[in-house]
């Protein structure tokens, strides 16, 4: 009784924390290190006996310390690459090329309200050059707005799609799906392209077709008040000279790696660091053909470095931190008490998705984003997922999607709070004109997640 009861003050804590715009990290951090003391004081084990350090309290910080090693040498160090190559491509241009590349085409499509799908899918595929979702609205505010306003499009339309474009793309780049891969056992190809794809691309296509018929309705309601002018100040971006347009083919070159090696060299067995490695120094090299100037090549290839330490601040402390509370709750007996109550419940699979999901949907919305409750959760997922006798991507991965989408309806969200400060008008315009086709979306993720996995 007494761990259920230090279970849900710790749950209740980061819940509320977290919605108060704490710092996730340390609010994850602290209650994993509560739950642990709390299991100390309980009597628990906290390590067997080769690991311990023969100090019992010291043994909360030495498993802390084998939490950190063993996240950091597995997922860490993936994410942390990811998001230097991620930095590195920023640093050359490479990204710009390719939205430049994508959006150019746009201009020419005469059916404004066609535009809207098209836009939406186009984003999507931006995910791959662009992961932050903050930072795809900055770049598509300043280069595809003016774009859009002049096909006729009114501005709360061009606004409502250009937040929702970073959801939920199928991408090896992304580092929830290389964690949630490695947490529940799937080669990172298998998770992204046999498993989340099948979900994820109906949904976004039917997405699309949402965002046509809600817009345009939208426009209709609004009438003028839909159509509002923004000052090109706001909009343009400081120019710099864009390296040549092949270089847009460089920020995919993980995930060309990744996919030609799934496909056609089943055997060969590689990670996702060795093949963002090679593609890091293959742009380096390209980089010193091109320019000639080692040191200039040099001093800008360190940014791929310090955007691995932007990983490590932005993701991997959250995940590392996630896995300390997931662990406390362990640790402490509640995974155990939890998992014995659903092993004989009928239908507990159906039951946990949809808990699991519905508690992440509402996490996301007054919080900003369902993903550090994921990141929070996914720990846990194998075990419950056991008792449940059900898989455990089919607890994760909606959870997954819904902590993604959640994040274009949620007033408080960084996207949301970008566009509508650019457009000045309260970030609730915004989520109106994301709310059907988002929630259209997650309707699709948790229909498909029952029909597909």
């Amino acid at each position: 009784m007494i761990e259920a009861i230090l279970a849900i003050l710790a749950v209740t804590a980061v819940f509320y924390l977290i919605i108060k715009n704490y710092q996730p990290a340390l609010v994850l951090l602290s209650a994993g290190l509560f739950l642990l003391i709390a299991a100390w004081i309980l009597g628990k084990p906290l390590l067997s006996g080769g690991e311990s350090t023969g100090f019992l309290f010291l043994d909360i910080f030495k498993q802390i310390e084998l939490l950190f090693v063993e996240q950091l040498s597995v997922v860490g160090i993936t994410i942390m690459t990811l998001f230097g190559f991620a930095s590195y491509m920023n640093t050359l241009g490479a990204t710009d090329v390719a939205v430049s590349i994508l959006t150019k085409p746009l201009g020419r499509i005469k059916a404004k309200y066609v535009l809207v799908p098209v836009v939406f899918l186009i984003g999507n595929v931006l995910c791959l050059f662009i992961p932050s979702s903050s930072s795809l609205a900055v770049i598509l505010m300043a280069i595809l707005y003016p774009v859009l306003k002049k096909t006729g499009l009114s501005a709360l339309t061009a606004g409502g799609v250009i937040a929702t474009v970073a959801t939920i793309a199928p991408t090896p780049l992304g580092a929830d799906n290389v964690i949630a891969s490695k947490t529940l056992g799937y080669s990172l190809f298998d998770y992204v392209f046999l498993h989340h794809a099948l979900i994820s691309v109906p949904t976004i296509f039917v997405m699309a077709l949402a965002h046509y018929f809600w817009q345009k309705y939208m426009d209709k309601r609004q009438g003028e008040r839909a159509f509002r002018d923004i000052e090109q100040s706001t909009l343009v971006e400081e120019s710099k000279e864009l390296p040549p347009k092949f270089y847009a083919v460089l920020p995919l070159l993980p995930l060309f790696f990744i996919v030609a090696l799934g496909v056609f060299f089943p055997s060969i067995k590689v990670d996702v660091v060795i093949l963002t490695l090679l593609s890091f120094f293959i742009a380096v090299l390209i980089e010193f053909v091109r320019k000639r100037k080692l040191k200039n090549v040099f001093d800008e290839s360190f940014q791929f470095f310090k955007g691995m330490g932007q990983g490590f601040t932005q993701v991997v402390i959250i995940v590392i931190s996630g896995v300390i509370f997931a662990k406390g709750l362990q640790t402490v007996g509640v995974v155990e008490i939890l998992s014995h109550s659903i092993e004989n419940l009928d239908g507990a699979g159906t039951v946990l998705i949809l808990v699991l999901s519905g508690a992440i949907f509402l996490f996301g919305i007054v919080s900003g984003g369902g993903t550090p409750l994921f990141y929070a959760t996914i720990n846990l997922i194998p075990d419950l997922a056991d008792s449940a006798h059900v898989d455990g991507i089919q607890l994760a991965l909606p959870m997954q999607l819904i902590a993604h989408l959640t994040r274009s309806i949620s007033p408080v969200a960084g996207v949301i709070m970008i566009v509508a400060s650019v457009m000045k008008v309260p970030p609730i315009e915004i989520v109106k004109r994301t709310s059907v086709p988002i929630l259209i979306g997650i309707v699709m993720v948790v229909i498909l997640s029952f029909i597909v996995l």
